[in-house]
């Protein structure tokens, strides 16, 4: 419980840093936010990747004023009851307005309820948070058919160039590849950004959110898997491997860094859901920067950190994604409509010794789900190779992320 003078204070506060704050490039996802429907618009993500600043960025082109962050440590001890008090204030502060703009909140118990009375009365809400896991539980609860959720990432690659003031080409993005696009990072360059991140990230949204006894096991599990991006992995494996007690504990652990947006996994494509959610997944990072910072080896392959790259772009636009593995293996296949439609092929570079083993996978794939055609992503390489009656496009990572994404 909050006093009304104290959250008066916050308020004020607040609202007297905004004009301060950096507003920032316009993100991709921002005119997909419509603040006229009668719903709450959610906006998740990883911890600074822009959720904030997107939220002063809509503030801005529509006079907003209702403007609260549950992050502030002087709300710390916010509850629900206090939902009142700061609707009240507000209006007293600023007259009546029937948008809300919320940040972070999640830290705040059974939020939702007020946000449904609110909705019932016609008030509007954008609002962002940090877990996948609590958000939709608790979407799931009280707004369901009431509320759009859009997921934001750290910059794109056309963000980057926006950013960056840089032009399309392999030495930007090459730059792109190995920096990511954490806003922070790219704009001072130093490691311990993204090292701290890591650690928030872990204690925050991990350790404290669940009431971790081992915050060093989470740690080296985080720490490992984003030193093998794209590697095949089993629970059974990482249980033993971390000393977990139990593979159900190992399933956690994972889930945890997924609710976080730290990491994805990827299964393996069957047609048996059973066998899809007990054979071996893969596992991608959320920036290239960071999984380069945190790790002793992610940089020094190439091929690793193109494909997750790859990954990232699909995952931004909300593709359902697979890899294939038969006789050979092709590192992503993408379902739409319940069945595969594309199948995609990642390699850092497609020459005569490797050439054989990244079309043979791609093909094997195409074959198996009846697609004439098929992707191979390459750093800077174009080229079409046809392959019988099927037709296999080589296009260059950075000529694809600018326009040629499926």
């Amino acid at each position: 419980m909050i006093l009304k003078e104290t959250l008066r204070h916050i308020i004020k506060i607040q609202q007297n840093d905004l004009p301060h704050l950096n507003y920032g490039i316009p993100r991709t996802i921002a005119p997909d936010i419509d603040l006229t429907l009668p719903f709450a618009t959610i906006i998740s993500g990883i911890r600074r990747c822009g959720k904030s600043t997107l939220v002063r960025q809509v503030m801005r082109t529509t006079n907003g004023k209702y403007y609260f962050n549950f992050e502030d440590p002087k709300a710390n001890h916010f509850e629900l009851d206090d939902f009142q008090k700061l609707d009240e204030l507000f209006e007293q502060e600023f007259g009546p307005h029937n948008c809300y703009f919320f940040d972070e909140i999640q830290n705040v118990e059974q939020w939702e309820l007020f946000v449904r009375t609110q909705l019932d009365r016609g008030k509007h809400f954008l609002i962002t948070g940090s877990n996948a896991s609590l958000l939709s539980k608790e979407l799931g609860t009280r707004l369901t058919g009431r509320h759009l959720s859009v997921e934001l990432f750290p910059f794109s690659y056309d963000e980057f160039l926006s950013f960056t003031k840089s032009v399309s080409g392999p030495e930007t993005f090459n730059i792109y590849l190995k920096k990511g696009g954490f806003p922070e990072y790219l704009q001072f360059g130093r490691n311990e950004i993204l090292q701290e991140l890591l650690t928030d990230i872990i204690m925050r949204d991990i350790v404290v959110r669940h009431k971790l006894r081992s915050p060093k096991a989470i740690k080296e599990l985080a720490l490992y898997l984003i030193s093998n991006i794209g590697v095949e992995f089993s629970y059974n494996k990482l249980a033993k491997t971390f000393n977990l007690g139990s593979t159900n504990s190992a399933i956690s652990f994972v889930s945890y860094l997924e609710d976080s947006y730290l990491l994805f996994s990827v299964p393996k494509f069957s047609h048996s859901l059973k066998k899809q959610s007990v054979n071996p997944k893969k596992i991608y990072a959320i920036d290239n920067g960071l999984a380069d910072v945190n790790s002793v080896s992610f940089s020094s392959n190439k091929g690793r950190m193109l494909e997750n790259m790859v990954f990232l772009e699909l995952r931004r636009h909300g593709k359902d994604i697979f890899y294939f593995k038969g006789d050979k293996e092709c590192d992503f296949v993408v379902k739409a409509s319940n069945k595969i439609v594309h199948a995609i092929q990642v390699c850092y570079n497609l020459a005569e010794e490797n050439k054989n083993r990244e079309i043979g996978g791609l093909v094997e794939a195409m074959e198996t789900f009846d697609l004439s055609e098929g992707l191979i992503l390459t750093f800077d390489q174009l080229d079409t190779l046809k392959i019988g009656e099927k037709s296999l496009k080589v296009i260059p990572v950075w000529r694809w992320l600018n326009g040629g994404s499926l």
